[in-house]
C-alpha cells in the first residue's frame, strides 16, 4: 500500500532533520546552487526564509511526511510573476516525487492565483519524462545567480 503523503510547515520538522537531508551529497548532485556545509544555523536560516514566503505571499514551501516520516520539502515559491515550484527529497525517496508533485499540483489547480506553475531544472537533470507526462513545456534556459537552469511551464487551469 502507497504511503500516506501529508505537507507540513517547515518549523515542525526536527532540525537535525533537515541538516542531514541537506547535507547528503547526493542530494547536492542536482541542486548547484547549494553550497557549504548545513549546521544548525543553517537549517534556522533556511527555514526562517521559507517561512518568509508563506507570510509575504500566503504560501510556500512544506516539509513533506510519508507516513509521519520526513522525506523532503517542497511547494511554491513567487519568483516575479512566476509560482515556481520545487521538491527536494531524501534520496531514498526519490521514486515518491511524481506522486507526491501530483498531489501538490492539485493544490496548485485549487488556488486561483496560480494559473500556471514554473519549474527550474539544472542541467544534471537528464530524466525529464515525468514533467512531459505531466504536460510541462520546456520554455528556455535562464540564469539563477551563476547558474543555468531549464525551465519549464505547465498550466495549471
Amino acid at each position: 500500500m502507497p504511503p500516506t503523503i501529508r505537507f507540513v510547515r517547515l518549523p515542525q520538522i526536527d532540525p537535525g532533520l533537515i541538516q542531514a537531508h541537506m547535507s547528503d551529497p547526493r542530494v547536492a548532485e542536482h541542486m548547484p546552487l547549494l553550497t557549504g556545509a548545513w549546521d544548525a544555523d543553517t537549517v534556522a536560516q533556511f527555514v526562517a526564509t521559507k517561512e518568509a514566503c508563506w507570510q509575504r505571499d500566503g504560501l510556500g514551501h512544506w516539509a513533506i511526511l510519508a507516513d509521519g516520516d520526513y522525506v523532503g520539502w517542497g511547494g511554491f515559491q513567487k519568483e516575479g510573476e512566476d509560482w515556481d515550484f520545487g521538491l527536494v527529497l531524501h534520496p531514498d525517496r526519490f521514486g515518491l516525487g511524481l506522486r507526491i508533485a501530483r498531489q501538490a499540483l492539485g493544490f496548485a489547480r485549487d488556488d486561483p492565483r496560480i494559473p500556471y506553475v514554473t519549474f527550474l531544472l539544472p542541467p544534471s537533470r537528464k530524466n525529464l519524462g515525468a514533467l512531459r507526462r505531466m504536460g510541462a513545456d520546456y520554455i528556455g534556459d535562464t540564469s539563477y545567480g551563476p547558474e543555468t537552469f531549464r525551465k519549464y511551464r505547465l498550466d495549471t487551469a
